[in-house]
């Protein structure tokens, strides 16, 4: 296995993407880095592609495999930091949440937070737990919630009390919101709009593969 591949696999696992994740971010069919990690094939990542990857993990382009006189390395006040909480939102019976202190972050460049529509987004990085949104959202897979955005109907972390939950909202009646599971083994939850605190919505997941 080539340096670049290998290295694309410890960054995967270090942020916790899923390499299906990353070959969606790049535009490409979700098998397509898997084939260039197990397969050989392609050979070598597209500049594009590699150049994206490079501003998604933080890193020069040359550990993903550029010429050194291709490499990026945007200085470091160029990159956007987003704080994760040790905080888990559940797919589940829900989450007692902990004080909203985070203990690491990601970093991101302005421009894949732009491409992705993230920009000018007030986000926070927390897990999900249970399997009650599966199968778009995973035990264990980190989510991206935009405090920017609150209140439509989407999948978003609320507050019931002290727990939190990763839900899809619904307007089931005026003054009240039902929070549906993809998982068709959960019902639905409905409650008065005033016993629910929506935190924002879920703009974006990462996962292992």
């Amino acid at each position: 296995m080539t340096d670049a591949r290998q290295r694309l696999i410890e960054l995967a696992r270090e942020r916790g993407a899923s390499l299906a994740g990353l070959s969606q971010l790049i535009g490409r069919n979700p098998t397509y880095l898997q084939q260039f990690v197990r397969k050989g094939s392609p050979r070598k990542l597209e500049e594009e592609d590699r150049r994206t990857l490079a501003e998604f993990f933080g890193v020069a382009e040359s550990e993903l495999g550029a010429p050194a006189d291709k490499s990026y390395a945007g200085p470091l006040v160029d990159w956007v930091e987003v704080p994760r909480l040790s905080l888990d939102a559940s797919a589940g019976p829900g989450a007692l949440g902990a004080q909203e202190i985070p203990f690491d972050t990601f970093r991101f460049s302005p421009r894949w937070l732009r491409e992705m529509g993230l920009e000018g987004a007030d986000l926070t990085a927390i897990r999900v737990e249970g399997d009650s949104m599966e199968p778009d959202l995973r035990s264990g897979d980190e989510i991206f919630v935009d405090r920017n955005k609150r209140g439509h109907e989407g999948i978003h972390v609320v507050r019931i009390g002290d727990a939190l939950h990763v839900k899809q909202l619904q307007v089931s009646a005026p003054g009240r919101i039902a929070l549906i599971s993809l998982n068709k083994a959960y019902a639905p939850i409905d409650l008065a709009r005033d016993e629910v605190e929506v935190i924002g919505r879920v703009v974006w997941k990462g996962g292992r593969v």
